[in-house]
């Protein structure tokens, strides 16, 4: 992996430019941005994905573009980029696969879009880390805070299997329905309008992996119901549609992109006692949990009810709940550290492991999490490759700024 961020990204870059990409009818020898990169950070992940394809490439008079010098294989890396809609004059798999969108939102195509859940991944970023640290078919990618998923769906368009863990049965339940209800979309079809006619309770489903699907739809309308105070029978009907075609666009893309599918492989677990053997993993890429800042368990109290869930039990399962004032960071602390030890222990040797986190707000006063994460994991034995700062725009967001820590194990 090349160096970035602190280490003097653009130091490799000639003092010249490239003409602008305008000049260029067929976009022929560049590289060029989506139209809606628009921070810092993106340019330096572009950047430093087109790197990891072993391009050299110098920025074009309009700085949304690159002149590519060298020719590497631009087809394979068309197949896989994730900031970039052309490459060498050929569209990429990205800017196809993100048409495939039912929502109103960039990142929120295929089953991106699956219940509002906070704290979501960018697609975009997951599918660009994944090129950046290497990962290639056949290789596994762990998220050991799996979250809603999105590690999961964009590891599976880029044909790497993958390894999901989270305390959350709400999560595991939405990961595994966003990467896997396109396999069972022939029996989701049959059943769908007996559902929505009430001629048959979803709950009476035997496939698990069909009764997942509408158990989703239930979840996300009992959000929009007590968040939105949509009516929820109207709600879950359309979800039910609307899903449907998600799913069915999953279809087509796995047929269109995806020349072997991966595995993929989504359960509960304790993130602190993987039950992973050592040194099987190629990859990690993860945020841990901002239960300081955001409560998860109160958030999804709805849906983690529905599933049966003892709401006053979750409070000692999620890591970052347990406690009061600063007993309750130093009680984080140490979760996290027996996190990132099982990180290390799971994680081959050469490969590395990307945190994403920010520093939280604690009665008006800033914690410096990322630090106390970066000398736990220094301290446990990985090394600091590199830290890219990450604004986050929003005035209700939790976190303000975010950091992509990049950490190697050995090399």
């Amino acid at each position: 992996m090349s160096g970035g961020g602190q280490h003097g990204l653009f130091s490799g870059f000639p003092k010249k430019r490239g003409n602008d990409v305008s000049d260029i009818v067929d976009n022929k020898n560049r590289a060029v941005f989506f139209d809606n990169i628009q921070f810092i950070y993106e340019l330096i992940l572009g950047i430093l994905e087109l790197e990891s394809f072993g391009v050299e490439i110098i920025p074009c008079k309009d700085y949304r573009s690159f002149e590519i010098l060298n020719h590497s294989d631009t087809e394979a890396i068309a197949r896989r980029s994730g900031y970039f809609k052309v490459i060498d004059g050929i569209k990429t798999d990205y800017s196809a696969i993100i048409k495939y969108n039912r929502t109103r939102s960039f990142n929120q195509y295929l089953t991106h879009w699956f219940y509002p859940y906070k704290g979501k991944f960018h697609p975009q970023m997951i599918r660009a880390v994944i090129n950046i640290i290497g990962l290639n078919e056949g290789e596994t990618l762990l998220d050991p805070f799996v979250g809603s998923g999105t590690s999961a769906v964009e590891a599976f368009l880029q044909g790497i299997d993958f390894v999901g863990v989270d305390v959350s049965p709400l999560c595991v339940l939405l990961s595994k329905v966003k990467v896997n209800s396109y396999k069972h979309i022939g029996k989701i079809k049959e059943l769908k309008k007996a559902v929505q006619y009430e001629e048959i309770d979803y709950k009476a489903i035997e496939d698990k992996d069909v009764s997942s699907f509408f158990e989703i739809a239930d979840m996300i309308a009992k959000s929009d119901s007590a968040r939105r105070r949509k009516n929820y029978k109207n709600a879950f009907l359309s979800n039910i549609e609307k899903m449907f075609l998600s799913i069915k666009d999953l279809y087509e893309v796995v047929d269109k992109f995806i020349k072997k599918v991966p595995s993929s492989k989504i359960e509960m677990g304790d993130s602190r006692e993987l039950n992973i053997p050592d040194s099987s993993i190629d990859g990690i890429i993860t945020s841990p949990p901002y239960s300081i800042a955001l409560n998860y368990v109160l958030n999804d109290k709805h849906a983690l009810e529905a599933m049966g869930v003892d709401i006053s039990s979750a409070f000692n399962d999620f890591i970052g709940l347990r406690g009061r004032g600063e007993e309750k960071f130093k009680m984080y602390n140490e979760d996290m550290y027996k996190c990132y030890k099982e990180m290390w222990r799971v994680l081959k040797n050469g490969g590395y492991c990307v945190v994403i986190l920010g520093n939280v707000v604690f009665e008006g006063k800033e914690v410096p999490t990322v630090n106390i994460a970066t000398e736990q994991c220094e301290n446990i034995g990985f090394k600091l490759i590199d830290s890219i700062d990450k604004i986050i725009f929003g005035l209700y967001n939790v976190m303000q700024r975010e950091y992509i820590l990049v950490f190697q194990k050995g090399g």
